[in-house]
């Protein structure tokens, strides 16, 4: 992990770059992993100098945080689906369960959930972005329980534990081998436990 901090005197430049090398850690942390993209890497793809990186990240582990926290606000993602008002809460439960489509750029590796594999990178190196995914996960697990209590269940809390364990097992199961099967198998036994306990 490259930890080099800031130049002494580097100061903010203007948005755009900034916008540009986070668009491209995007990309190349989710696609490739942390630790396998430089800092050499990233300037490269976003089309900026090492000096205009550290105007705006004083460190890469600090951009790994702005990272997380883009990933985590991505409104793409499948954990959107608990925002949607055209689904009931049952569908909108379901929805965690869906598939994405591969990037037709990319060979259709599956990567798992990319706070995830932060988490994993990060384990003892870098507690700010460790936080925030942790963080975000408990947010997670709330707003399941919360729509697993539109649903009807009994005892949301129970359910909505139990889905998110269901979300985040066969995400990683389906990237060890890097085949979305865990995914369908996972959405039957979610439907299940939902119609078993909302029922």
């Amino acid at each position: 992990m490259e930890t080099i901090d800031a130049p002494a005197g580097a100061s903010r430049g203007g948005r755009g770059a900034r916008e540009r090398i986070l668009r491209t850690a995007v990309e190349l942390f989710a696609r490739d992993g942390i630790h396998a993209t430089g800092i050499a890497k990233l300037t490269h793809e976003a089309h900026v100098s090492t000096r205009t990186f550290y105007q705006h990240f004083p460190s890469k582990k600090a951009l790994v945080s702005a990272y997380v926290q883009r990933v985590g606000a991505e409104p793409h993602s499948l954990e959107s689906a608990l925002d949607r008002h055209d689904l009931t809460a049952r569908e909108r439960l379901l929805r965690l369960f869906d598939e994405l489509p591969a990037s037709p750029a990319h060979p259709p590796v599956l990567r798992g959930c990319p706070l995830h594999n932060t988490a994993v990178e990060a384990a003892g190196h870098m507690p700010e972005a460790t936080a925030l995914v942790e963080r975000h996960k408990r947010e997670f697990t709330a707003r399941l329980i919360k729509t697993a209590a539109e649903a009807g269940a009994p005892a949301p809390d129970i359910l909505g534990r139990q889905l998110a364990l269901l979300f985040e097992g066969c995400r990683a199961l389906s990237t060890s081998l890097n085949d979305p099967q865990p995914i369908h198998d996972a959405r039957e036994l979610a439907a299940t436990l939902i119609d078993r306990i909302t029922t």
